[in-house]
């Protein structure tokens, strides 16, 4: 166990990204890359006996702030762009009692908590671990230099680099975990005596050599994992790489995935055995799937709850709603929040439902709108209804017991509550209590007039 300050950069402009956001603020899988960083530092963390967690902004940094303000974060502003040794030497005055600082990037979003958990695990052991990658074109990056031990000796940035350093293949990814008194030895010491005329962090490395401290190199588990992002081309690229990876997560679970290269999931999506889910599906936050479940193509599932050998049809969309078991949505349907589907119940084409409880085996099938209902068992709400739930100010509910049948095009003026077995004639508008068995019809007389002359065109 030791106490571990995280530093993560992320002040740069990120001018190839051709944007008004700061680069760190742009998503991927639904989150910004800083919140991917840092959701992931902490779940590293979970087991140190002390941890903090500082961000070091720069170019738009009220905006990060604004998109992130709901982390415990000690802010660090680098009012100058001088280098990545720059950056760390402002929060070198935040740290004071720790054992090691952790080093990472805002912009490489998909590190992984098992490859920091080893990185410090070996900084603790040797003062100076360095996560480091082969890449078969390492065009841009530090190359890794070693001697004839292979022993990491130095980094050489690719503009400082001779010929021959140029062919190396080892570079680094930047992330690294170093003993905090010998970061705060080393940092004054930096130079930007060099072609960018910055103030390298990967200087410190050649200090420890120097120091006689050995550098550990430790690796991710592939080369996504330490993928910087620079412009919209990168990132797209790392999107579709993490979505086919969250596809096969689903797969080898018990999903069967139409196409794996047309999903998104934008969270946490746990599934039974035997799902079968259909192209351009997108889940986003925390969604559950039971058995068997059918989810058919270009649906959004978020927030929401699927039981066993429910259907969901194309086009539907699902906000922080429960479909029951055998339960029916869609096609085209939308259950909008505290939407709760019973058993057998079904939500058909056109439907919009939201704050309702759906009894067990009742139907809206078509062209309807229910909001801040109680349905019963068994009804059947026809073709065109709605529940006029809203008087401009209030909601107001609307209960509908057990074996009601709503006609079409039928409208439903709340507070109002329609008793068990009760009908409602098609074209009614209903504002008082429907009793029990009751026939309720509120429509206008039916006029036919003879000898009508229909208009003419002029």
């Amino acid at each position: 166990m030791m106490n571990v300050d995280i530093v993560i950069l992320a002040a740069g402009q990120g001018t190839r990204m051709k944007s008004k956001l700061p680069k760190v603020i742009h998503s991927l899988a639904g989150k910004p890359m800083l919140e991917h960083v840092m959701l992931t530092a902490q779940q590293a963390m979970q087991q140190q006996d002390k941890r903090q967690l500082h961000v070091v902004v720069g170019h738009g940094g009220d905006t990060v702030k604004h998109h992130l303000n709901h982390y415990a974060v000690n802010w660090i502003t680098q009012a100058q762009q001088l280098g990545t040794g720059h950056a760390v030497a402002q929060a070198i005055s935040h740290i004071d009692e720790s054992d090691i600082v952790l080093i990472l990037y805002g912009d490489v979003p998909l590190i992984q908590a098992d490859t920091l958990h080893n990185l410090l695990t070996s900084a603790k052991q040797s003062g100076f671990a360095l996560l480091t990658v082969e890449l078969a074109d390492a065009t841009g990056y530090g190359r890794i230099v070693r001697n004839a031990q292979q022993q990491v000796t130095a980094i050489v940035e690719h503009k400082d680099a001779t010929p021959e350093q140029l062919a190396i293949k080892e570079i680094n990814t930047g992330i690294m975990a170093v003993k905090t008194e010998k970061l705060k030895h080393w940092l004054p010491k930096l130079s930007n005596d060099n072609a960018q005329g910055e103030y390298y962090l990967t200087d410190i490395v050649a200090m420890a050599v120097a120091d006689g401290l050995t550098v550990n190199a430790v690796h991710p588990s592939c080369e996504q994992e330490v993928q910087g992002v620079n412009n919209r081309v990168q990132l797209a690229e790392l999107e579709r790489w993490f979505q086919f990876e969250q596809a096969k997560k689903l797969m080898l679970a018990g999903a069967t995935v139409a196409d794996p290269y047309r999903l998104d999931v934008r969270g946490d999506v746990n599934v039974g055995q035997d799902v079968f889910i259909d192209v351009n599906v997108v889940f986003e936050g925390a969604v559950t799937i039971g058995n068997n479940v059918v989810i058919g193509p270009n649906c959004v599932i978020s927030d929401s709850v699927i039981a066993d050998n429910a259907v969901i049809k194309a086009h539907s969309i699902l906000e922080s709603a429960e479909v029951g078991q055998e339960a029916e949505v869609g096609p085209f349907a939308r259950l909008r929040p505290a939407t709760v589907l019973a058993k057998k119940a079904k939500v058909g084409n056109f439907v919009e439902t939201k704050k309702v409880n759906v009894g067990i085996g009742s139907k809206i099938n078509h062209l309807t709108y229910v909001g801040d209902a109680e349905i019963g068992a068994d009804v059947n709400i026809g073709a065109g209804t709605i529940t006029c739930n809203y008087d401009g100010v209030n909601k107001h509910k609307t209960v509908i017991e057990d074996n009601v049948f709503i006609g079409s095009n039928s409208s439903l003026v709340a507070p109002l509550t329609i008793a068990q077995g009760a009908t409602v004639g098609a074209g009614s508008t209903i504002t008082r209590v429907v009793s029990a068995e009751q026939l309720a019809v509120a429509r206008g007389k039916q006029m036919n007039i003879d000898g009508w002359q229909r208009p003419k065109k002029k």
